[in-house]
């Protein structure tokens, strides 16, 4: 009886490790990056050429030196930000102002504003620099059109009009813009040059798609939906490819085509690791414990570090949002191990 007890320990001690073993993460938050304000977030961007880090919080951006975590300046008097969009050559980048439709246009080096355009429509939200035609895509939320700007000159190009409400955008860089519609459940195809929608692909069984991310080798798309699905479809066709289960509240997604993976940020305190096996299907390898609010993401390609804003929170009163604790927001700073 004693040598059967000890077997079934044993037993059962192996299967805990090796549990422990399938179950450990093999990401690490290697920093937290802590910043000033506690205004809400949105998108972050990662201009991986110079290891600098855009942050959106409420009125301004914060900028990081990836490197190094430390802030090395800020643009201020903003309005509701949303989204960043850096072009490179020009040394310019691009912010959206959700609450006056403006676009903050600004100096990369010095971080000194050069002009604020307003847009062609409302609500602002998600904005992206599209290398091939060199105009910058700006996503209205509330009117559901695209404000189109010429990157070089800063002028307004044409307005596009769009069969659902845009969240975010991916470009190809060879002639192709992609716009998740999440009020259609599908996604927009803009030819950049002609600023026309060309097709709109239904992402069933996604619903409500936000975060979209692209793999430009293997022509896939990402889209993370409400219903804790991330789907998968090819960037050619619109044909459905893959869905897959993440976490709940996602709003965004990430591609690094550096090792191969995709990742969705969750509102349950992970961030899903997607890969592509050899025989080119797709599965989640695991979900990352991270932190409370980190729903946005972004990826240094060049570094393969992975970036969420994040927070801690007050206890909910009835029935409303909670606030965040006054001097919690972060930077979770990942990278595999």
């Amino acid at each position: 009886m004693k040598k059967l007890i000890y077997i079934l320990a044993l037993t059962v001690g192996t299967s805990f490790f090796l549990l422990q073993a399938q179950t450990a993460s093999s990401y690490k938050i290697v920093n937290k990056i802590h910043l000033e304000g506690d205004e809400k977030w949105d998108y972050l961007c990662s201009d991986d050429l110079n290891s600098r880090l855009y942050v959106s919080h409420g009125s301004m951006v914060q900028v990081v030196d990836e490197s190094k975590g430390t802030i090395v300046g800020k643009i201020t008097g903003l309005n509701g930000v949303h989204g960043i969009a850096i072009d490179p050559d020009l040394e310019k980048g691009f912010i959206t102002g959700g609450k006056d439709s403006s676009v903050t246009i600004f100096n990369t080096k010095s971080l000194q504003v050069i002009t604020k355009v307003t847009v062609t429509g409302k609500g602002p939200d998600a904005i992206m620099f599209d290398s091939f035609s060199k105009k910058v895509f700006v996503f209205n939320g509330k009117t559901n059109n695209a404000t189109v700007i010429d990157a070089a000159t800063n002028k307004i190009l044409a307005t596009i009009p769009l069969d659902g409400k845009p969240e975010f955008s991916v470009s190809d860089g060879r002639g192709t813009v992609y716009v998740n519609l999440e009020d259609k459940s599908s996604i927009a195809v803009i030819n950049p040059v002609t600023c026309k929608v060309e097709h709109v692909w239904p992402i069933a069984p996604g619903e409500e798609p936000t975060g979209l991310s692209l793999d430009n080798t293997t022509h896939r798309l990402f889209s993370v939906c409400s219903n804790k699905l991330m789907v998968i479809t090819d960037a050619r066709s619109g044909k459905l490819i893959s869905s897959l289960p993440i976490g709940v509240k996602s709003d965004g997604t990430a591609f690094d085509p550096g090792i191969k993976r995709g990742y969705s940020s969750n509102g349950d305190k992970t961030m899903t690791v997607v890969k592509e096996g050899a025989d080119g299907n797709y599965s989640v390898s695991e979900n990352v414990p991270t932190q409370e609010g980190a729903r946005t993401i972004t990826v240094n390609k060049i570094t393969h570090h992975v970036y969420l804003s994040a927070a801690d929170f007050e206890q909910a009163q009835d029935g409303a949002k909670p606030k965040i604790k006054p001097g919690t927001f972060v930077i979770l700073d990942l990278i595999a191990q």
